[in-house]
């Protein structure tokens, strides 16, 4: 049986979560000042310049026909609209419309924790972060 974690491993986990909620939060808020959900504006993020459904849904973590469902909701509103790729007609693009790019513009602005939450890391610092938590995933 494993020992229980020393103290400093429960404030480094406590400091996740609240990372995390503090991420959750202001995606949130900033999602709901445009009535979209967090999913939805994660998406419109990610078609603020063309891409393929496949990589929206890489980026929302979600299986392409869950992401189907989030951009037909955008396109309803205006914000998304979808087209066929040039290069090959089986790929479906998504684009941000004019005013899915001004919404997309404000959801940053209403949420620069989420948008750059290592912001205050060095490129050296982020690069050992990446490196201890890919250790601790890799245990």
């Amino acid at each position: 049986m494993p020992n229980p974690p020393d103290e400093l491993t429960k404030e480094i986990v406590g400091l996740f979560a609240a990372i995390s909620r503090r991420y959750t939060q202001e995606s949130e808020a900033a999602a709901s000042s445009h009535g979209l959900t967090p999913l939805q504006a994660k998406a419109l993020l990610a078609a603020e310049e063309p891409a393929p459904m496949r990589r929206i849904a890489d980026r929302l973590h979600a299986e392409p026909s869950n992401v189907t469902a989030i951009i037909d909701r955008l396109e309803s509103r205006g914000l998304a609209e979808r087209s066929l790729d040039p290069d090959d007609r089986r790929i479906k693009r998504v684009a941000a419309t004019t005013a899915g790019r001004t919404t997309a513009a404000d959801l940053r602005d209403r949420m620069p924790f989420a948008a750059d939450p290592l912001a205050q890391l060095s490129a050296q610092q982020r690069e050992t972060l990446r490196e201890l938590l890919q250790l601790v995933l890799d245990a």
